[in-house]
Order: structure tokens, then sequence, then C-alpha cells
């Protein structure tokens, strides 16, 4: 059942006299499940960087909102994610990333799967010295897999399995992008870092989809990419955020800066972008660089941010590569109060959501409206099958 404070018809009145998501939706374990379903699963998720399994064989373990899987890079060079479960009795099968110089072999009773999924040894199966039996049909019982696509150097995930392509539902981004479809080259080590913060997930795409706060929490960058300087980016149901006309490139003492991606129009001499894709992977063009921070939600109160930096070659500056990743964890590091500061204040039973600039609150307005609408298309599903 829906919580009682979380009825969302004020969330979805026209920007002027709307309201911000009930407490609830950042307070309570009952609508954060509920969320989980509505918002993660059934939409095309970030999971994790490419470059986290950069070679054949190479598997990481993780979990995506309590559901083991297991990300690999099979012996075919695929990317793929599985359910991190053996088919037998419901083992976990890789504990720690390794690399799989053979096959994944469960713990327990040793089944053996490829690094494509399939089913290949069931050792002793039919009784002492059999390894096959009737009633065990390998070619039905390989690792379930996950729906997965590779875009933008991330790992994105479907886990209902029933979203639109990937191409359609993130169709109005991939074309405002086009002219970034080049490969993107994971700057390394120094390029990725994470950020544990006490919030609710949903609080750190709000912050990022506006620029209205630069000038008190981002002093540093609103000293030359200014408030007015900044637009608002709005897609409803795909992603908000913001844009700046004023992008300063990232130099070395020798005035080196990092190579362009090609063919970009001159928009992108001086302009960069800012985007919230729904629901958790925001992302950051720039002419000679890229980055994504992908949002996991490890409870109704905690997020953690892995952000992950890319360039348009695979060897560039190292110096360069620190020093733009320490300038952006700083910026980043800059807003963990504020969305702190925002998750303690919804513990507040008289706030009621808030209100939302119609001038400057447009791209998080967008976003609540879209948590709002998959929640109540959630909410009648069940209804509508009775």
């Amino acid at each position: 059942m829906p919580h009682p404070a979380s009825d969302l018809s004020a969330v979805r009145r026209p920007i002027a006299h709307a309201q911000g998501l009930p407490n609830a939706h950042y307070t309570d374990a009952g609508v954060f499940e509920e969320e989980k379903q509505a918002l993660l699963f059934s939409q095309w998720a970030g999971l994790a960087a490419q470059a986290d399994v950069p070679e054949p064989g190479d598997a990481v373990p993780m979990s995506f909102l309590g559901v083991p899987l297991l990300l690999i890079r099979d012996k075919q060079g695929q990317v793929r994610v599985f359910q991190n479960t053996c088919r037998h009795r419901g083992m976990i099968l890789v504990e720690e990333p390794r690399k799989i110089e053979g096959a994944i072999r469960c713990p327990y009773h040793s089944w053996c799967y490829a690094t494509d999924g399939r089913l290949v040894s069931t050792p002793h199966v039919g009784g002492p010295g059999q390894n096959t039996h009737d009633g065990i049909d390998r070619a039905t019982l390989g690792l379930i897999e996950v729906r997965s696509h590779l875009w933008f150097g991330v790992v994105w995930i479907n886990l209902s399995g029933d979203a639109p392509a990937f191409e359609i539902a993130m169709s109005g981004l991939l074309a405002r992008w086009a002219e970034f479809d080049h490969p993107l080259f994971h700057g390394g080590a120094e390029s990725r870092f994470q950020l544990e913060v006490d919030c609710n997930w949903k609080l750190a795409v709000e912050n990022y989809c506006e620029s209205y706060h630069l000038p008190w929490v981002h002093p540093g960058l609103n000293s030359y990419s200014r408030l007015e300087d900044h637009y608002h980016i709005e897609q409803p149901g795909e992603y908000s955020g913001q844009g700046t006309m004023v992008y300063r490139q990232i130099r070395n003492e020798n005035g080196d800066v990092f190579p362009d991606f090609t063919g970009l129009s001159d928009k992108w001499d001086t302009a960069a972008e800012y985007v919230a894709a729904y629901p958790n992977v925001l992302l950051g063009v720039h002419r000679d660089h890229a980055f994504a921070i992908i949002l996991v939600p490890d409870s109704v109160g905690h997020t953690t941010e892995h952000v992950h930096l890319f360039y348009t070659r695979p060897a560039t500056d190292e110096g360069l590569r620190a020093r733009n990743a320490q300038q952006w964890k700083t910026v980043f590091e800059e807003d963990i109060f504020v969305v702190q500061g925002m998750q303690r204040g919804r513990l507040a039973p008289g706030f009621d959501g808030g209100r939302f600039s119609p001038a400057m609150d447009g791209p998080t307005h967008l976003f609540h409206d879209w948590v709002a609408g998959k929640i109540e298309t959630h909410r009648a599903r069940p209804r509508a099958a009775e």
C-alpha cells in the first residue's frame, strides 16, 4: 500500500502552483521500496562503468538495491550483467572482483558457467561420477542475464526487463549529444572516485539539475561561469539539467589542455552541459572531457556517488587528469552539505515538500513530476490487473 502521506497530486501541478515530493519519499523505508520498483528497476538505471571490467574475463560482483549482480566482460569481449546466483541452490558465485581464467565455478557444488552465462559443468549431478542427469537440462539453466546497454562509458541495466529499448527511452539525450558519439576513454585510477553522502538519492539528482545554487554553494565556479551564463535543459520524461555558455578549459603548468572531441560545432568552444539522465545517472560534457556520476541508492537515507571522468584519447597528461579530477571532486564535495541538510530538513513534519521558483527551478520540478508520474503508473498496475 502507498504511504498515506504520499499523495502526489500537488507535485504534478504546473510549476507555479506545485509542491515538491512529500517527506515520506525521502525518509520512509516503505516508500523507498515502492520507488525501487517504480523508478529504478523498471527504467534504464546506471550500474557501473565499462572501465570496471576492462579485459576479457574481468568480473566484479556488486549489489544494486539488494540484488546480487555480476558485471563481467566475457571471453569474447562483451560486457554482460548476470544475477550473481547459482541456478542450483542459489549460492553467490563470485565474492570479490577477480579474473575468470576458466569458468565461473560455484563454491558450493562446483557447478560451472562460461563467461557468457552457459551452464557447462554439473559434477556428480547424477550421482557419484555421473555428471549429467535427465532432470537437469543445462541448456535452460544458464545464469540469469540482466538486460544491459552500454553508452557514455556507463553500463545501464533494466532489471524488470520491460522498459522500452535504450535507444527509445533515451532518444532525446542521444540526439541532443549526438556530436559526442565518439569513443570515450576512462582516465584511469586518478579519474575515478566515490563520495558517501547521507541523503536520499533523489536529492543528489535535484541539486545537480539546477544552477540556482551556484553563487552560494560554488563561489569559485560561479566566479567565471556565473549564474547568468547558465540556461535550463528540460526534456519531460527523460532528463533535465543545466548548461553554461562559459566553460574554461583546465591547463597544466605549460599551458597544455586536453585534446578536443573531433567534429564539434562552434557552440562547444565555450559551452558545457550537465544533465541528469533519469533515474540515477548525472552526466557532463565539455569540448575536451566528459564525466558520469552513477548514484547508488544504498538506503532511504544514504547514497554512494561513483564518479568517472572520460577523455578523447586513451593517453593524456596524467598530471593534468589528476588536477581535473581534484577540481571536480572539490565542486562535488561542495554540494554534500546541501543535500545532507535537505535530508535532515525532511524530518520536519510540517514541511509540505516546498515550492519551486518558476524562473529558476524548472529542471528540478521536471524531475519531481517524472517521479510522481512513474509512481502513479506503478500504483495503477496492480489495480488494472485485478
